[in-house]
């Protein structure tokens, strides 16, 4: 009755509403008419007549509907969702929607009622049987051991699940069966009990008889087997017994030996930087004590050995064996021995013998080392150092007294230990500080003592080591090049310190690069300079070639772009263009950076013209006529004048003394001076060719992979192939000679140099434009179906677009009126609380006053 009612409400509104619409529909004073002044044919008119203000009053409704229910909804977690049936359908009428809600409650109702109730035609059954027959009680024994009397257990049945009940199930027997009654009686629970446990102890006892019978058989066929294999050994003679029994005490000891065998030991853990720093300190601090003690004439062990110290409640179980502590005796002739001193002594001849060979390996080295690069550190001088206060503490501990050294021995001593290099350094502060530190000593130990510096302040046991570290690194720089511009230069210095610049190079590497980077830029500002003032350049020195080559050593050169290697193959490039060649200096300076060029390149495979060009005009050197070369030399070199002729060889006889040797770095020294004979001139030349010659050997193997290989070396080629012949040159340098020239005619030519065309292009059609005539203005002519589709499409594109922009703009007006009615409401609304405040304030006030005043009367 309830959803009647409320359904006929439902349809009074909508009539009512219904009847309120046509009304102001129906009055004609509230329609309004958009009159034309002309009728156009073909235009479509919209909103000719209607009502005032009705569409913008439902745009707003439905805005406040959907827009403004999300604009609420916004940032919160917690909806109310509305799941009844067609809430939100809006095709639905409301009287639908509460009919269908009704029928759905209804038939829910319906369900939950109807689970229990059994249809009468299903058949329930329980474990495949149907229990309307299990109602029946039709129950058919098919036992056969069962009694007459039927629904009663058996005695045994009952005695063996209930453990007992065996007295009310009696039987009709006669009086002469009494004793089998009595024996087949139902048994109590404690006989059973019992009974299970006389069982347990019989088979126990059974299962003890058969394991003596086994062991007895065993023993038996173990004293038969005795007795025939007496019979089978052959007897042994009695040396051989002999030597068994000499053998029992080696096996006794090696036994005893495995019983005190590590079975596994502990590896130390991976020590940090920071500790082994330490630790190289602490042993150089050691070394250093040590031997400022032998200089005061005190011997190296005066130390006094300090016992360690033992708590009562060791157990003395830290201990790691490196050789078996425990004697063992062994009788050889009647005699007893010590294993033990016999070990020690092999031990220590051995030692000996290892001791002297690596004495005598050490000589060895010494004697051929020569120039060689040694890039070790001082870790062989300290191991030496620290094994022979290993032994002399072995000699202090062993049972003979120490012998007093004489004065002279004495004295001896001091002068060693004064000759020897000390161990600990300080960082210097001044480049001079390094000169002086540095100054007297060989070069390997100057390498020492920077390494030892190093060690002596490494970053991590000083705050201000990092930039004593850092200064050290650019001294090291100066002085390098310092010792490039001395006459003789000193290469072999040099070679030694470079590992340790790189060692340091590695710990500070933004430092390296900066100090490099000002070495290279003074370079090249000093060259911008003399080519300003004098218009010509010399080629590097010796100091900015060992800089360069540093660098090569230090960064990596395949970098696409490096901070400074990119400036430094910068730097030779331009020396190679715009330094002249005149003197041999020049020619080996030259030969020199383009070694290094190649260097530089030698992974990334980069391309480097100056490098080609000058390896040219080198071999252009050695040419005689230089008449008929057809071809022009690029700068830095002249096709002829005064320095055009400084590799052409003089006589031919004077190469048949000379032989294939590198060029060395002295060479651009040694080239300068001018008092050189003419014969060693003449061999200086051929060098330079040899060096020339290789490197455009190299340089074909590394560029033969590009597509413009063979147009590169074109003229190398030329050259050698018509103007040096190989007839001219040594016997080494001809296979040279020959091998360049099959590298180069051995290519692929892959396509042809770029040329001008010789013909002119064939110029395009020209059309005759098509000229429609326009009848219609305003209409397009002449568009097929699916333009005109097109513009429609794009037509209604903009449209939508617009109706977009102009919906997204009102619904943003609508969102800042909602905002503004909110603060505005919030606002009016702490007003009016404010009033109330002070209003209650005033009254309290008030009252307070009057009861004042009320007391003072």
């Amino acid at each position: 009755c309830f959803l009647i009612k409320k359904i006929k409400t439902n349809l009074a509104d909508k009539v009512r509403k219904t009847k309120a619409s046509t009304e102001i529909k129906n009055n004609p004073f509230e329609v309004k008419i958009n009159r034309k002044k002309f009728d156009i044919l073909g235009r479509k008119t919209k909103h000719d007549v209607g009502l005032p203000g009705v569409s913008r009053s439902k745009a707003i409704n439905k805005r406040k509907e959907t827009l403004l229910k999300e604009y609420k909804q916004k940032n919160k977690s917690s909806k109310f969702i509305d799941r009844r049936f067609g809430e939100y359908d809006t095709k639905m009428a409301p009287e639908d929607k509460i009919l269908q809600r009704f029928a759905m409650e209804r038939q829910r109702v319906h369900d939950k009622k109807d689970v229990y109730n059994l249809n009468e035609e299903e058949e329930l059954t329980h474990y495949g049987q149907s229990l309307a027959e299990m109602e029946k009680f039709n129950d058919i024994v098919n036992s056969d051991d069962e009694s007459e009397e039927k629904g009663l257990l058996s005695a045994e049945l009952t005695a063996s699940h209930f453990g007992g009940g065996g007295g009310l199930l009696t039987k009709k027997t006669s009086g002469n069966q009494q004793e089998e009654e009595g024996s087949q009686r139902a048994k109590s629970r404690q006989e059973l009990i019992e009974e299970l446990i006389q069982k347990s102890k019989q088979e126990k006892r059974e299962r003890q008889v058969q394991k003596e019978e086994a062991q007895e058989l065993t023993e038996k066929l173990d004293q038969d087997w005795k007795n025939i294999q007496a019979l089978m050994v052959k007897k042994t003679p009695k040396t051989e017994q002999a030597n068994k029994q000499e053998e029992k005490p080696k096996y006794d000891m090696m036994v005893r030996e495995l019983g005190f065998e590590m079975k596994a030991q502990p590896s130390e853990k991976m020590k940090t930087p920071e500790e082994l720093a330490r630790e190289e300190r602490e042993k150089l601090q050691k070394l250093e004590a040590d031997r400022l003690r032998r200089m005061l004439g005190g011997e190296a062990g005066d130390s006094a050995q300090t016992q360690s110290h033992m708590s009562a409640d060791d157990l003395n179980d830290g201990f790691i064996l490196d050789k078996a502590d425990k004697k063992t005796l062994a009788y050889q002739d009647g005699e007893e021995e010590d294993s033990e001193a016999e070990e020690g002594d092999g031990d220590d001849d051995d030692d000996e013998d290892e001791d002297d060979e690596g004495e005598e390996e050490g000589e060895e080295q010494e004697d051929s080392s020569g120039e060689e690069e040694d890039g070790h550190s001082d870790l062989d001088s300290e191991q030496e150092s620290e094994d022979e206060e290993g032994k002399q503490e072995n000699k202090e501990t062993g049972a003979k007294p120490k012998k007093s050294l004489s004065k002279e021995e004495m004295k001896a001593q001091q002068e060693a230990a004064k000759a020897e290099l000390p161990y600990t350094f300080t960082a210097p502060e001044t480049f001079s500080d390094l000169k002086d530190l540095l100054h007297g000593h060989t070069p390997d130990n100057q390498r020492l003592i920077v390494a030892r510096t190093q060690k002596c302040n490494h970053p991590s046991l000083g705050v201000g080591n990092k930039l004593k570290l850092q200064k050290l690194f650019g001294f090291l720089l100066e002085y390098i090049g310092e010792l490039a511009t001395r006459s003789p230069p000193e290469l072999t210095a040099i070679d030694k310190l470079i590992p340790e610049l790189y060692a340091l190079c590695q710990m500070f590497p933004e430092a390296a690069c900066k100090s490099l980077q000002s070495v290279l830029i003074d370079a090249g500002h000093s060259m911008e300079e003399i080519l300003e003032v004098k218009g010509h350049a010399g080629f590097p020195a010796l100091d900015m070639l060992i800089y360069l080559k540093v660098t090569a050593l230090l960064f990596p050169t395949s970098d696409f772009r490096h901070p400074v290697t990119t400036p430094a193959l910068l730097y030779i490039s331009q020396a190679l263009t715009r330094c002249p060649v005149r003197s041999l200096q020049d020619v080996t300076s030259g030969l020199v950076l383009c070694c290094l060029a190649v260097e530089y390149v030698s992974f990334s495979k980069r391309f480097v013209p100056e490098l080609i060009n000058f390896l040219a005009g080198t071999l252009h050197l050695a040419v005689k006529d230089k008449t008929s070369l057809g071809r022009s030399l690029v700068p830095p070199f002249r096709p002829s004048g005064k320095h055009s002729d400084l590799l052409v060889l003089s006589d031919s006889e004077s190469c048949k003394g000379w032989s294939k040797k590198n060029l060395p770095l002295s060479a651009t020294q040694l080239a300068h001076n001018e008092n050189i004979h003419q014969c060693h001139m003449s061999l200086l030349r051929l060098t330079c060719l040899s060096a020339c010659l290789d490197l455009v050997k190299r340089c074909c193997l590394l560029y033969k992979d590009l597509t413009s290989f063979p147009h590169i070396f074109q003229p190398i080629k030329t050259l050698l192939s018509k103007h040096l012949s190989a007839q001219t040159l040594p016997e080494p340098l001809q296979e040279v000679h020959n091998e360049i020239l099959e590298a180069i005619s051995s290519a692929p030519v892959t396509h042809s140099p770029l040329v001008f065309e010789r013909k002119k292009p064939i110029p395009l059609k020209l059309l005759t434009p098509k000229i429609v005539e326009v009848l219609d203005y305003g209409k397009k002519h002449g568009s097929t179906r699916e333009e005109r589709e097109k513009e429609r499409l794009k037509h209604k594109y903009k449209k939508e677009f617009k109706g977009a922009l102009r919906e997204i703009r009102k619904d943003s007006r609508f969102l800042a009126r909602e905002k503004l009615n909110e603060i505005m409401s919030s606002d009016a609304e702490r007003k009016r609380k404010v009033k109330e405040l002070l209003g209650s304030l005033a009254t309290q006030e008030g009252e307070w006053k009057a009861l004042k005043r009320k007391k003072k009367k």
